[in-house]
């Protein structure tokens, strides 16, 4: 009885301690599989999130040059743009200049029609006396006149004696003349000038110097 006994607590004891090393085991496996778990969890997301670091120097030239391709087009649309709406202006500008000199002539031939009317109208009379002639010349000659002059278009006539200027004068000859040297005498030929823009300078003999 006491050999079974004793038989009987060393198969306990030996369960006992199978037991706790079976539990320990298991809980070392556990402990061990827990950080490993989080190691495959922290590699995942690095390769989920590369970073511009970790690129190798042709992908890094690759992604600027990709970089510096974009603003170049960019750049190339901003300057298309530009140029046609350079071209669009000066096309405007070009079409209000064509506008502008073609109302400017047809107001021109406008305020001269009266004039040719007026000369048709002294031909139409055929026993014109010399007096008619001369009134119907003069009506006419002021009609012309009036009209140049709202196109702007002025006479230059210099009195005599006037100081002689080359940009409104063109001298013929000189000539003696009791009175300041290189000064008007006569006008053999009026001047005219639109908007301060010599046409034709007016012809002139000028005063010789004493």
């Amino acid at each position: 009885m006491s050999e079974q006994n004793n038989n009987g607590e060393s198969s306990h004891d030996h369960h006992s301690s199978a037991g706790g090393e079976s539990a320990h085991n298991g809980q070392s496996q556990h402990g061990a599989g827990t950080p490993q778990g989080d190691g495959h969890a922290d590699q995942g997301a690095q390769s989920q999130a590369p970073s511009h670091e970790n690129l190798d120097p042709l992908s890094k030239a690759l992604a600027e040059v990709a970089i510096l391709q974009a603003k170049v087009s960019e750049l190339n649309d901003q300057f298309l743009r530009a140029q046609a709406d350079v071209q669009n202006a000066r096309r405007r500008a070009d079409e209000e200049v064509s506008k502008a000199r073609k109302f400017a002539i047809e107001s021109f031939a406008e305020s001269l029609l009266p004039v040719a009317d007026s000369l048709e109208a002294g031909l139409a009379i055929k026993e014109a006396t010399i007096e008619q002639i001369r009134e119907g010349s003069e009506a006419t000659l002021r009609q012309l006149k009036s009209a140049l002059e709202r196109n702007k278009v002025l006479e230059i006539n210099p009195e005599a004696g006037a100081k002689f200027d080359p940009h409104h004068h063109q001298g013929i000859s000189v000539v003696p003349a009791d009175q300041e040297p290189n000064t008007v005498v006569s006008v053999l030929q009026k001047g005219y000038l639109i908007m301060d823009r010599v046409i034709r300078p007016a012809l002139i003999t000028v005063s010789a110097p004493k």
